[in-house]
């Protein structure tokens, strides 16, 4: 056996391990969804510091009453309903994550109903929040959604106060 055959075997070896100890994620990056609304966030992902501590479990979204909100991936439909006087969809996708859509009106699925990508899920009655459970753990949505990007912009070399710059938007680096 040469010398080319034993390195091609050894490299064999390094990606066959590498391939189960690293993630799938690692290996292969996979489409982001698309954003359950078309509105700006206002309020961020900030995990509490214990189950009952404040914070926000998901996102909320600057929607109009009305403004259409989709399924962002394909699932069955486990809860439907009010609680504390506002309105939820629970939609559990088929790799177990379970996602939530509240601030809804208008809401006409029940559980059982199989939700495809894109679909209706209900109307804002106001603000949107969305948000991504891993059994019991509240996950940060916008890593299913696509990372934070800002548009760069000139700062006048002369003095004069800068422009304003833009919001950042939440941008998918895989296509779909």
């Amino acid at each position: 056996m040469g010398f080319g055959m034993r390195t091609f075997r050894m490299w064999s070896v390094v990606v066959a391990m590498c391939s189960l100890v690293l993630p799938a994620t690692t290996i292969a990056a996979s489409p982001c969804w698309s954003a359950p609304v078309t509105a700006s966030i206002t309020d961020p992902f900030r995990p509490p510091r214990c189950r009952w501590c404040p914070g926000n479990r998901g996102l909320e979204y600057a929607t109009a009453i009305g403004d259409v909100v989709h399924a962002v991936a394909t699932g069955t439909v486990t809860f439907s309903g009010t609680i504390a006087g506002t309105s939820y969809v629970v939609i559990q996708l088929s790799d177990g994550l379970r996602v939530t859509y509240g601030g809804l009106a208008n809401v006409t699925l029940v559980a059982g109903n199989i939700v495809v990508r894109s679909s209706v899920v209900g109307r804002a009655a106001g603000h949107v929040h969305f948000g991504v459970r891993d059994g019991d753990e509240y996950l940060d949505p916008t890593g299913f959604i696509g990372t934070w990007h800002s548009r760069p912009r000139l700062v006048p070399a002369n003095g004069d106060a800068p422009a304003a710059a833009p919001p950042p938007q939440l941008r998918c680096p895989v296509q779909q």
